[in-house]
């Protein structure tokens, strides 16, 4: 019978649906693993980046369950939200419709591969039974003072028409999704205060040894903590006081100008007062046109003297207060103190503007001369007053000290990290339960009253806006406080708010009195999250953060979401990433059609280890499907003699025949590298190679005609149990094949028989010129290179042939070196 993969692979999806085998409930005799895979958008079909996460994510689910584990292994989809938005656009579908026929879609592709996923447990965002808990989670965040409303400058996407918070903008000032160059714009918005939980982000880091390092530095990196020093600058003029934040307060003697962003609080009475007003307008317009990543990495840094005058604090010196377009809001206080000797970009912006140049840091043991860049390193104090002398690590704190004696400074630890803007001036999202009132202002949806449902009869307007605001019926509502007249938020929430929290819904799906159940204590936290490194600072920053707001309610009991986490590399075909706009799409169905969804997961297993980016080679499908053709084959010519055999185990003791021997040995010790290259290391691609080497020992080691077929059963049934996690469709139809009745996942993992693990020992003879001369104990079943290599290796012969020719070696395997000599 030949290899029919369509065929046995529907015949065992339909089964596994039938039976609901991969239902799983808590089970307390057990232990448990939450096996995860991030869920996607149904923005269209699925692509091989989809295909590689959810193979991996598979193989480990259904492994860990032969390991004795009671596995959830849930899927869904994160459904509202601007890929789904945008794409239903583009194809002038609505998005209602063109979500969830992607979601059926997807669903289908999915259960096409053979994913061992609990389907009953399958939940969508864009769902009100989901959306619903959403708008609960943010009344909850809103009565515990972590969600507000502010007026702040923010990110805005011309294209996508909605803010994006500062982790969407990516690139030097280009939107995460659409590429395009990202405005500032000042909004009412609401925020997430995610800063409150600022420290413990950074700090609990160190509680994730299962995380990639370089996950967790792109966190630290994001979170951004500094430690340094708040300072008070008075300007007299204006009878204000403008604050800045430094972390070299050793150098504030050298403070020769003060640089403000042009969205500083100070800047509206500077134009009031300020003898030059159209000049600073006009820089103040070009800085409101240009996008903020340019801000920060363009060179050529851009100022206009205000005209006044700020004091420093540590000399009384009067200093010019400029607005420089290298300084925003966002950052610090907004202000920034020109130390041009001790920093190169206050430098070259001094140079420009001929700003005085004070240094105030020389080189231990040396003096700087004349300066032709800033000096940035550590060294000691001078042109500083009475602190002249001390090394930076001592003026650092003396002048701390000082500043909070004298009260024009206090110490404090600022973060880059700025609260989760989650206001979305989109359609396709969760309403945000608040309505405004003349009277009360704002007012939050009572929990009785939720969910707010988005509505769905709506015409999309061209060009992305969202509809929300024009639906009269559905914006004006009445105030639940006063029963007065009132209008609804029509902003939605930034779908990263529905995939913070979708882990926890997975538990406990069918819940309708509560986000969850009682089962979340069981299952939680995920074990093992895989997905792409590209969430790194947001989704994962954005789920660490809502966890432990919920543990501070008490609704769950641990503060990181996930243990461990894998994070894939891309999908490459021609030197590129796999993209429609670059042609080098591969779809997966056409590979599913053509070679069978066991042999596309075997590849994607084998090609690549799975944190490293995939070459993906059409030559290397071929190759995979081939050697399962092989196995097939070899099983089906052979399958009356593997079921006639006895299915117990021989002994290594039983077995006196080397190529016997070495079988028994490479079985077990495939299944001791397996285990390890699966559970410890998450090399799935060595595992494959082991399966090929293990086949490649059993085809050479063919019974004769009337033997015992016993070991060449073993080696087949082991076989076939470890590659089901990859392949199986293929090994279950093999297992069924091979007389069992109940499914191969089902069985135990094999267990290693350390027995056979232990190599053969052989005395070798070593001849020169034909005498003994030496005897070795070597083991057994050595190649003759090997063999060979060892004799050279020992001291003793290397003695006896030093200064001698070796002319040639004759091996006897197992028994015998001859070097044949002349000196």
């Amino acid at each position: 019978m030949p290899y029919d993969f369509a065929a046995i692979e529907a015949k065992w999806q339909k089964r596994w649906e039938k039976e609901g085998t991969f239902y799983v409930n808590p089970d307390d005799k057990r232990p448990k693993f939450y096996c995860l895979e991030m869920f996607p958008y149904p923005s269209g079909a699925l692509h091989m980046g989809h295909l590689r996460n959810y193979s991996i994510g598979d193989l480990m689910a259904r492994f860990l369950t032969m390991r004795g584990y009671n596995v959830l292994h849930p899927m869904g989809f994160d459904a509202f939200g601007l890929p789904a938005e945008n794409a239903a656009i583009k194809y002038g579908v609505h998005p209602f419709e063109w979500t969830w026929n992607n979601i059926e879609r997807m669903t289908a592709q999915l259960k096409s591969m053979g994913c061992s996923y609990d389907w009953r447990r399958r939940i969508a965002t864009c769902h009100p039974d989901y959306y619903r808990w959403n708008q609960w989670f943010f009344l909850k965040f809103y009565e515990e003072g972590l969600a507000y409303r502010a007026e702040a400058p923010i990110n805005w996407c011309p294209s996508c028409k909605t803010v994006l918070a500062n982790e969407q903008v990516i690139e030097g000032g280009h939107c995460w999704r659409c590429g395009s160059e990202v405005t500032k714009k000042k909004l009412k918005q609401w925020f997430l205060s995610i800063t409150k939980y600022a420290q413990e982000l950074l700090d609990s880091l160190e509680d994730l040894p299962g995380w990639p390092e370089k996950v967790k530095i792109m966190q630290r990196n994001w979170i951004g903590r500094s430690e340094g020093v708040k300072l008070k600058f008075d300007v007299p003029e204006l009878e204000e006081t403008l604050e800045t934040f430094t972390t070299r307060i050793d150098t504030i003697f050298g403070v020769t100008y003060i640089a403000l962003s042009p969205e500083h609080p100070l800047v509206p009475k500077i134009l009031s007062s300020c003898a030059d007003r159209k000049k600073l307008e006009s820089f103040i317009e070009a800085f409101a046109a240009t996008n903020a990543g340019s801000r920060i990495q363009d060179t050529e840094k851009e100022g206009v003297f205000t005209g006044f005058y700020a004091v420093n604090p540590a000399n009384g010196k009067a200093v010019p207060i400029w607005l420089a377009n290298y300084v925003l809001m966002e950052y610090g206080t907004g202000a920034v103190m020109g130390v041009p000797a001790h920093d190169q970009r206050d430098f070259e912006f001094a140079k420009k503007y001929d700003i005085d140049i004070i240094p105030v840091v020389k080189p231990e043991g040396g003096e700087l001369g004349e300066l032709v860049r800033a000096f940035e390193e550590d060294g000691v104090a001078c042109n500083s007053g009475q602190f002249d002398g001390l090394p930076t690590s001592e003026a650092l704190k003396a002048m701390a000290d000082w500043a909070e004696r004298e009260g024009f400074g206090r110490r404090e630890v600022q973060y880059r990290l700025r609260d989760w803007l989650v206001s979305r001036q989109r359609y396709w999202g969760t309403p945000i339960p608040i309505v405004y009132c003349d009277r009360c202002g704002i007012v939050p949806v009572p929990e009785e009253d939720l969910p707010v449902i988005l509505p769905t009869d709506v015409r999309m307007p061209k060009g992305g806006s969202s509809p929300l605001p024009t639906l009269e019926e559905w914006v004006n509502t009445t105030c639940p406080k006063c029963g007065g007249p009132a209008k609804r938020e029509t902003d939605t929430l930034d779908t990263f708010f529905c995939s913070s929290w979708y882990f926890l819904r997975f538990c406990s799906p069918w819940c309708d009195k509560a986000p969850f159940d009682d089962e979340v204590h069981y299952w939680t936290p995920v074990d093992q999250y895989i997905g792409g490194i590209e969430h790194a600072c947001l989704h994962l920053i954005y789920s660490r953060f809502f966890t432990k707001v919920l543990a501070d309610m008490g609704m769950i009991r641990f503060r990181e979401p996930f243990v461990n986490l894998l994070t894939q590399g891309m999908v490459i075909k021609d030197g590129a990433k796999m993209s429609k706009s670059k042609g080098n799409v591969v779809d997966p169905d056409d590979i599913i059609k053509r070679y069978g969804a066991d042999t596309a997961r075997l590849f994607i297993l084998f090609a690549s280890p799975p944190d490293k980016d995939l070459e993906w080679s059409d030559q290397g499908v071929e190759g995979v499907y081939r050697f399962l053709s092989r196995v097939w084959r070899y099983m089906e010519d052979k399958i009356e003699d593997l079921k006639k055999a006895d299915p117990a185990r021989l002994s290594m003791e039983s077995l006196r025949e080397g190529k016997k021997r070495n079988l028994k040995r490479r079985i077990h010790r495939t299944i001791e590298l397996v285990t390890r290259d699966i559970e410890v290391e998450r090399q799935f691609n060595t595992a494959v190679a082991r399966f090929m080497e293990l086949f490649n020992e059993m085809y050479s080691c063919e019974p004769k005609d009337g033997a015992d077929w016993s070991l060449l059963r073993e080696a087949a049934e082991v076989l076939v149990v470890c590659l089901s996690p990859f392949v199986p469709h293929f090994c279950e139809e093999l297992w069924e094949r091979l007389g069992h009745d109940s499914m191969v996942l089902k069985q135990p993992w094999p267990e290693v028989d350390a027995s056979a693990l232990v190599e053969d020992k052989v005395t070798i003879v070593v001849q020169i010129n034909g005498k003994v001369r030496e005897r070795m104990t070597l083991p057994a079943g050595l190649s003759e290179d090997e063999l060979v290599k060892r004799v050279f290796e020992d001291g003793k012969v290397r003695k006896r042939i030093e200064g001698l020719q070796v002319l040639k070696t004759i091996v006897v395997p197992d028994k015998l070196v001859n070097l044949v000599v002349k000196g």
